[in-house]
């Protein structure tokens, strides 16, 4: 029998043991840890789909007040925000304008004119004078004539054409006397041309006044100041405050899905919130450039205030506004919030906390207002959903509440 070295079972123990322990940790530190999550409840309840966009408030109907004929214009004094009571406020006074200032040449011609006219109107009276003249001799001659035709001394037609040489006279007279008229006012004509503005800029004629034509506000003056003016040229413009509308513009995607008499709510113009109602989806869409430079096709939306007499004040024309008005509503709708969705091979899924564990939960959902979806199929009332699944998040991987 053979004699050898003893065999030390103890040293196999112990490497035995440090090995376990080393596998052990191994598998503790590889094993997968729990998840944190926020999670969600799907429930059933009331939901509604907004078109979101920004307006501004107007005034429903703006009188534009323009000046009736050319004139100067008298400084006006009322101002933006005063109250007008329908024709007895003056708004605005145009005289007539100043006549326009000569140039040493136009001024002699019409100094040349003028003195014409005034010779023209010597010949015109002398004319006046020689046939009154010859009226005179003729009357005379007549009177002779019919007392020679009582003593048969001339003949009847003789008579005769005594009276018709007064009647001619007579009717010479009257033609010189219309022309003298005439060449008066031509040479009234030509004095005017001469006319030059006074000192006080006032020439002693009547002045048009403008006066409101509606109770209601100046909304703004767009011509305050004195000045020369054509017809036509706007001054300013008139509303009536209380009767206030919104305009606001909306992609015609979004506006096909309006309907007139839809529930509005507008807000964040600096104040309480305050309801609306459509009443007209305009027609006509036009292009707009959007603040990234990109053209939309883009259509109006006209509010109206469901309670015109209660609004504040403090609302006036031209306020910016934001609104969202309603294009569908349902009571009993089961909705999930849409930070739990995500997209799966083209459709929409979410990661249900199913005791403890996820699991992928494919989902066919309706409308979508930006907060919640409407499910269709694929969740219960009642489940847990992941909000903000993140990419550590698969199918039966181990979940855990987020401490809040």
């Amino acid at each position: 029998m053979a004699h050898g070295r003893p065999v030390s079972f103890g040293r196999y123990i112990f490497w035995g043991v440090i090995s376990a322990l080393v596998a052990a940790f191994l598998a503790w530190a590889f094993v997968p840890s729990a998840v944190p999550v926020d999670v969600s409840s799907v429930e059933v309840g009331p939901m509604t789909v907004r078109v979101e966009g920004e307006g501004q408030t107007r005034v429903k109907d703006i009188y534009a007040i323009s000046a009736p004929v050319g004139g100067r214009l008298m400084r006006i004094e009322t101002e933006a925000g005063d109250r007008v009571v329908a024709g007895q406020t003056r708004l605005a006074v145009i005289e007539p304008a100043d006549p326009t200032i000569l140039d040493s040449r136009t001024r002699a011609e019409a100094e040349a004119t003028a003195q014409a006219a005034e010779e023209t109107l010597a010949l015109a009276s002398a004319d006046v004078e020689r046939a009154r003249a010859e009226l005179g001799f003729a009357r005379a001659e007549l009177y002779r004539a019919r007392k020679l035709s009582q003593n048969g001394t001339i003949s009847k037609r003789a008579l005769d054409m005594a009276e018709l040489e007064v009647a001619t006279r007579a009717a010479e007279v009257k033609s010189a006397e219309a022309t003298r008229k005439v060449r008066e006012h031509e040479l009234q004509t030509a004095r005017a041309r001469l006319l030059t503005p006074t000192a006080d800029g006032t020439d002693g004629q009547c002045c048009v006044a403008i006066t409101a034509p509606i109770d209601g506000q100046v909304l703004r003056v767009l011509h305050e100041s004195a000045g020369v003016v054509s017809a036509g040229e706007a001054l300013m413009e008139l509303g009536d405050p209380r009767h206030l509308e919104v305009v606001v513009d909306v992609l015609t995607s979004d506006a096909a899905r309006i309907r007139e008499g839809a529930a509005v709510a507008i807000e964040n113009w600096g104040g309480a919130a305050l309801n609306g109602v459509v009443r007209r989806v305009e027609p006509f869409g036009y292009t707009k450039i959007s603040v990234l430079g990109i053209e939309e096709q883009r259509i109006d939306v006209i509010i109206d205030f469901t309670d015109p007499a209660s609004l504040p004040a403090s609302l006036g024309h031209g306020f910016r506004v934001e609104v969202g008005i309603e294009a569908w509503r349902g009571d009993s709708i089961l909705k999930a919030p849409m930070s739990a969705l995500f997209r799966v091979e083209g459709g929409w899924g979410v990661y249900v906390m199913d005791e403890g564990k996820a699991r992928l939960a494919r989902l066919e959902v309706g409308h979508m207002n930006g907060r919640e979806a409407q499910v269709l199929s694929g969740l219960r009332s009642g489940d847990e959903v992941v909000l903000h699944p993140s990419d550590r998040i698969a199918d039966q991987v181990s979940l855990t509440r987020r401490e809040k």
